[in-house]
């Protein structure tokens, strides 16, 4: 069971699902601090916790932001200051023994992850999403609940896979690219663009 202080950063609803990993795995309430930039939250609670205001060194902490550019903005700066960036898995997630997850993670609740696969730093593998055999997913990049990585797909970073989307084996998705909740990307994925629908067409 961890022992040690965690600094959870943010505090809303995405927050509320890295707490509950946390206390799931072991962490007690005791060892986690929940902090947020947004003065108004300072002195509220999440997940029975009391929100405090962001310390100037964190130590070993999680950025709990949905947002991929400030989740990342906000690991890359703790991380600088001398923090520790800290993968949070849920213990109901299934993790191949032979893949890699790089620090500052969320794996939640019945997400698989298969041998092989690589999950970039501060990325964000949601409930039952599954990354399948060498697919590799770039950093501060989200997968949505229940989406699913075919084999060998490459993810490049900040993307965004939507609720229940799909992408087929060993495609190439670009960097910042989103595919909407439910969309099927058929082929490869231009860096930046957004597409939805099946097949995934590209709208902007």
């Amino acid at each position: 069971m961890p022992t040690r202080q965690i600094t959870v950063v943010g505090a809303g609803g995405h927050a509320l699902v890295v707490i509950d990993a946390l206390l799931s795995a072991g962490w007690s309430r005791g060892s986690i601090v929940v902090c947020d930039h947004d003065p108004q939250r300072v002195g509220q609670t999440v997940a029975g916790l009391r929100i405090v205001s962001p310390p100037a060194r964190a130590g070993a902490f999680h950025v709990a932001i949905g947002n991929n550019d400030v989740r990342r903005r906000l690991l890359e700066a703790l991380r600088q200051a001398g923090g520790e960036p800290v993968s949070v898995v849920h213990p109901a997630a299934t993790i191949s023994g032979l893949a890699t997850i790089e620090p500052g993670c969320l794996v939640a609740a019945q997400a698989v992850i298969a041998p092989g696969a690589r999950i970039g730093q501060g990325a964000i593998v949601n409930h039952a999403a599954v990354i399948d055999h060498e697919s590799i997913v770039g950093a501060y990049s989200h997968i949505a609940p229940a989406a699913t990585l075919g084999g060998a797909v490459r993810l490049g970073e900040g993307c965004l896979v939507g609720a229940g989307a799909r992408i087929l084996p060993r495609l190439v998705v670009g960097a910042g690219v989103t595919l909407g909740a439910g969309g099927v990307a058929t082929g490869d994925l231009d860096a930046g663009a957004v597409y939805v629908g099946v097949p995934a067409v590209r709208v902007r």
